[in-house]
């Protein structure tokens, strides 16, 4: 069967690879891309072929059923682990040499080969974190 790039896919890939540090759920993409005329079936649709061809990753949160979606071929994103914010939904590549470090440590000790594309670790950024610390008053 041949692929071919529709409108619809079109304007997903265009707006993931303009959010390339965020996650969105189908429901959120399908809003975004509502006045494109693209409707939910559709960014289904394609989501499931993107994910297919490695272009876009599925994740999802601790504690939600929901999928999350993220454009992986935005530069440096395949030579990069990531970091999700829970809270935020924000995205962030790992520095470099902290991720070869790691990489090649768990080749080495466990024998595994990590997907440093799709390979995401959740948790809190400095950003949500700082705006949950009490401010002291002068």
């Amino acid at each position: 069967m041949t692929k071919y790039s529709t409108r619809q896919r079109t304007a997903l890939t265009q707006f993931l690879a303009a959010h390339p540090d965020e996650s969105f759920s189908a429901a959120q993409l399908a809003a975004a891309l509502e006045p494109e005329g693209v409707s939910l079936s559709a960014v289904y649709r394609n989501l499931t072929e993107l994910v297919s061809q490695n272009a876009v990753c599925r994740t999802q949160q601790d504690g939600s059923r929901e999928a999350l979606y993220r454009f992986s071929q935005a530069a440096g994103c395949k030579s990069h682990l990531h970091l999700a914010c829970s809270r935020c939904g924000k995205t962030y590549h790992m520095d470099v040499p902290a991720t070869d470090s790691l990489v090649e440590q768990v080749a080495e000790d466990a024998g595994f080969q990590v997907d440093r594309a799709s390979t995401v670790l959740h948790g809190v950024c400095g950003k949500c974190l700082k705006a949950d610390t009490p401010q002291e008053e002068s």
